[in-house]
């Protein structure tokens, strides 16, 4: 067996031990003694996963994989507990059986018949588990999933469809009342006419620039072609913003996890 592996992880765990030492000792005035090593622990703990899941960027090893494997097995226990609190005890329990209200301390609302229906298609998408009897979890499936999409259809009709064309449908004259009330009120305010009038020509124009360039009935050439270049560079210029507000968002978890290292655990910086 290799000797690097075993010298690495001894020193992993001596680092550990000496951080939640230290770590221990700083505890607040007026702790008890096993609430700081507690915190020394966890606190320790937490720069050790955030290290460990930084420490992919070198390449994969063992305790980025560790890491990993906890993040997940923990993040499905808390949502499958959180599930069946809020889902079963809270919701399906005090509607079909008495017993098991009392039994978790809810209470009873009244026998509802057809909340039965939710348990037994569960348990026929559990039926997929058995090898003579997994078509089962089929009909439950297509139950769910046809539901499911009937049930989104209108909603995702309205927020994706209807919602986004009307908002498109912007007026181009906003609070217009002639070009004398427009120059004696101009501003270059974010709220003035001037922007918003400007604003709502370029959302237009870029949505039709934008639709013009899928439009493949009729050759690009001319000032079709031109507005479908610059329905090019809307498309660009969108895919772009949202792509940079996804990076700012991961670099802020960045910065987030930084400010604990040095802040909270090494104490370089100050809060």
């Amino acid at each position: 067996m290799r000797k690097g592996p075993i010298i690495i992880t001894a020193a992993v765990a001596l680092f550990f031990v000496i951080s939640w030492i230290i770590k221990s000792g700083g505890a607040p005035e007026g702790s008890s003694s096993y609430d700081a090593i507690a915190e020394g622990f966890w606190l320790t703990f937490a720069a050790f996963l955030t290290l460990a899941i930084l420490s992919f960027l070198y390449k994969d090893n063992p305790f980025y994989k560790f890491a990993e494997h906890l993040y997940v097995g923990v993040s499905a226990a808390y949502w499958m507990s959180l599930g069946f609190w809020t889902t079963l005890v809270a919701n399906l329990f005090p509607r079909i059986s008495m017993t098991l209200s009392e039994w978790f301390q809810v209470e009873f609302i009244s026998y509802q018949y057809h909340f039965w229906v939710p348990p037994i298609l569960g348990v026929l998408l559990l039926m997929r588990l058995s090898p003579k009897g997994g078509w089962l979890s089929r009909w439950a499936l297509a139950f769910i999933v046809g539901t499911t999409a009937g049930l989104n259809l209108p909603r995702f009709l309205r927020s994706d469809f209807i919602e986004q064309i009307s908002s498109t449908m912007l007026p181009i004259l906003v609070n217009w009342q002639g070009f004398g009330d427009f120059f004696t009120n101009f501003s270059l305010s974010a709220s003035g006419q001037f922007v918003s009038i400007v604003s709502n020509f370029l959302v237009v124009l870029g949505v039709l620039c934008g639709i013009i360039y899928f439009f493949f009935s009729k050759e690009h050439k001319g000032a079709f072609g031109a507005a479908s270049r610059f329905g090019i560079w809307v498309l660009m210029v969108t895919f772009g913003a949202s792509f940079g507000y996804t990076v700012m968002g991961r670099i802020s978890l960045l910065v987030g996890r930084l400010t604990f290292l040095l802040d909270d655990w090494l104490g370089i910086i100050s809060g």
